[in-house]
């Protein structure tokens, strides 16, 4: 349980395990953990973007995406008749037989 101190500090105690709760607002978020001098951290919560990620936040692909989702909500799907879609021959391959 954590005693207040002023209107942005908080007393907490670190139990035996070396845990200090934050409360459960903060449940499930990821944060970063500085420790600027010793007994000291700054704890700040954070998003994290995996590194397989990171390209969808380069501006090419953000102004793609842009583009894209706006087209999006400019053409709604909607349902097809695929009897009303024009065939097409599909590619079969040749089967070969082999020779002993």
């Amino acid at each position: 349980m954590g005693l207040p101190t002023s209107d942005n500090q908080m007393v907490k105690s670190i139990g035996s395990s070396g845990q200090i709760s934050l409360g459960k607002e903060f449940a499930g978020r990821q944060v970063l953990i500085e420790s600027p001098a010793k007994g000291v951290w700054i704890i700040r919560t954070a998003t994290i973007i995996p590194d397989n990620e990171t390209w969808l936040h380069e501006e090419k692909t953000k102004g793609a995406l842009k583009k894209a989702i706006a087209w999006a909500k400019a053409n709604p799907a909607k349902a097809s008749n695929l009897d009303d879609l024009p065939s097409t021959k599909q590619h079969v391959p040749k089967r070969t037989t082999r020779k002993n």
